[in-house]
């Protein structure tokens, strides 16, 4: 790892470290995991405009995914299944 200085405002700097995660595992730690999540956000964003672009390039013609209606229809009892009793 590398180590680099960084300006943060006093009053966030007090309510980071008033944190249990920042007592339990240090500011570093807490920063890189914020930039990790930065960065993943963008990379999410970036994936989401590219499929943005696609769609809007070609979208759907009209009656495209008639076929697909009744595959779409949850049966009335998928709610009793154990898997799905808690979602």
């Amino acid at each position: 790892m590398k180590a680099i200085q960084i300006t943060v405002d006093e009053e966030l700097l007090k309510e980071l470290d008033a944190t249990e995660e920042v007592a339990r595992e240090g500011r570093s730690a807490v920063f890189r995991r914020a930039a990790v999540e930065y960065l993943r956000q963008r990379r999410e964003a970036a994936i989401d405009a590219q499929y943005e672009k696609a769609f809007r390039a070609l979208p759907p013609q009209p009656g495209e995914f008639d076929g697909w209606k009744d595959a779409q229809v949850w049966p009335e009892d998928w709610y009793d299944d154990e898997k799905w009793r808690d979602y």
